[in-house]
């Protein structure tokens, strides 16, 4: 484990080329005046509107793909060059292979048009890999011991959500979203063959949705904010009546606060999130514990039912240089805890998390990060993205 993180921090120095400083023996002065030049650079691009891309390759590792090998790249850019009120557009995009034999792809799309007036994100996953499914709830997630005759399947999970925010009145939004989804299980193990939702949803795995969706948003900066407040309230309907295979709701309310605490940079985020499922809801559709985005360090799908809620505090710190300019190098630290069951009565048993984690601001408020977390028993795990979690 620590020669993993140890491979996944050189390649973050490769990408903010300190280590190429280093090997053409330049002096400390030179190295800066390096970084100097590019932060201008790249701050000038910014401020001009223009297209910056941030490439990437290396290591990683997190509970359910194990060790992986994935390259990717960082775009932004703004949707209008005249447009001084929009956010830059965001695109991180990441593909890769896992020891496991696990293929994955992502691309998290946060766009703002119309002097952000309209924003247009969208959600796109794929991921081909060998995976372990312990079953619906609490019990089981704790329980049942992972391994290939009580656990291992295969999976395909393929999902398209883009979603629409017009905005009002300043800080307010309202929208639609849809949702295309499709998980598909083979080469089981018996155990897994034989569990009631298994067995009546992994023939039916396509879903489609349309939902809508209200927004209160006065971040400073959506996808890196260091102050203000975020409330999104949205109802999804699935059905055959839009073409999907399974009929189901989910609701969702996520609300997430940001504190300055002393310098820029230097933040107190809060986030808790709630997802609601109703009705015939396949396994790959329950709400779900341990991705990138919550409670990092658990095995993503071991802790899964109709509902959920989970809270995380999470301080953010920019180092300052000696001359008083912010830094590229940050740390956060994060406490969470999150609880699964059919319904929000029946929540008894939280799971607690932990972790710590290093920042590169590679472009303008936008970073690469490595996070380690931790949960209950042995649960742990790196993680390799950009920008914050949430």
């Amino acid at each position: 484990m620590k020669q993993k993180l140890i491979l996944s921090l050189l390649v973050i120095f490769l990408i903010s080329g300190n280590i190429q400083a280093e090997e053409s023996n330049d002096s400390t002065q030179q190295k800066m005046s390096w970084i100097k030049r590019w932060q201008m650079n790249t701050k000038k691009k910014e401020q001009e509107g223009k297209f910056l891309i941030t490439p990437f390759v290396g290591p990683g590792y997190t509970p359910e793909l194990g060790f992986s090998l994935a390259g990717g790249a960082l775009l932004s850019f703004k949707t209008k060059h005249s447009d001084m009120i929009s956010p830059r557009t965001s695109v991180p995009v990441t593909f890769g292979w896992s020891t496991k034999g696990a293929l994955f792809g992502s691309a998290i799309i946060s766009s703002y048009w119309m002097e952000d007036k309209l924003r247009v994100n969208a959600n796109i996953w794929f991921k081909d890999m060998p995976d372990n499914y312990f079953g619906i709830g609490y019990d089981n997630g704790k329980n049942v011991p992972k391994s290939d005759t009580t656990t291992y399947y295969k999976r395909l999970w393929v999902q398209f959500n883009p979603q629409a925010f017009w905005q009002f009145k300043k800080g307010y939004f309202a929208g639609a979203a849809l949702d295309l989804n499709y998980t598909k299980g083979r080469d089981a193990c018996e155990q897994v063959m034989e569990d009631d939702n298994y067995k009546v949803f992994n023939d039916k795995p396509f879903n489609t949705g349309l939902g809508i969706h209200g927004l209160i948003d006065t971040r400073d900066i959506p996808v890196n904010a260091w102050k203000g407040t975020y409330v999104l309230a949205q109802a999804m309907f699935y059905g055959k009546y839009v073409g999907g295979q399974n009929n189901y709701q989910v609701y969702t309310i996520d609300a997430r606060h940001y504190w300055q605490v002393h310098k820029p940079g230097q933040t107190l985020a809060f986030e808790v999130k709630g997802r609601f499922a109703k009705n015939d809801v396949p396994y790959g559709e329950m709400s779900q514990l341990g991705t990138p985005f919550d409670l990092r360090g658990y095995l993503w799908g071991q802790y899964r039912d109709k509902s959920m809620i989970f809270g995380i505090a999470e301080y953010r710190h920019s180092f300052y240089k000696s001359d008083g300019t912010r830094s590229i190098h940050g740390l956060v630290g994060w406490l969470g805890g999150g609880s699964i069951a059919p319904n929000v009565g029946e929540m008894k048993h939280w799971l607690p998390n932990g972790g710590i984690g290093y920042r590169l601001e590679v472009q303008p408020r936008m970073t690469l990060r490595l996070d380690f977390g931790v949960g209950q028993g042995n649960s742990k795990g790196f993680y390799f993205n950009f920008n914050e979690a949430f």
